[in-house]
């Protein structure tokens, strides 16, 4: 591999993270196959109130209302997104200081090359003020 690769490559993984990074009207974040936040944009910490260092290592479940948790609905998003890529639904989320709002959520599966599900890219919109 030449050098100009391997530079060119680098720069398209910074400029993916600055857009990420700079995104603050929407939550995005990754999980891993098992619903674990392993990624929390500025986004999400101004949406969902958790800073990373309080999010990333825990379940995203925490971020849905307990009845929502006790009807199993972030378990289901998450194989609705690995069976179809894809899950979509506007429910009350909790912010970290326990206030409600409406989200608009979409979850969708992150496949290896071999088709094998790597994790989710979860992304939320506060519909409240729409």
């Amino acid at each position: 591999m030449n050098k100009a690769t391997c530079s060119g490559t680098l720069a398209e993984q910074d400029q993916l993270l600055i857009l990420i990074e700079a995104v603050t009207d929407y939550a995005i974040c990754m999980l891993n196959p098992s619903g674990v936040v392993t990624n929390w944009n500025p986004g999400a910490h101004r949406l969902q109130g958790y800073s990373t260092d309080e999010i990333v290592g825990h379940h995203f479940s925490r971020l849905y209302t307990e009845d929502d948790q006790k009807a199993g609905l972030p378990g289901r998003a998450l194989e609705i997104a690995r069976a179809d890529g894809k899950f979509e639904n506007e429910a009350w989320q909790v912010r970290k200081n326990g206030s409600r709002f409406c989200a608009k959520v979409v979850i969708n599966a992150v496949r290896d090359t071999s088709g094998l599900v790597v994790g989710f890219a979860n992304i939320t919109s506060d519909l409240t003020f729409n």
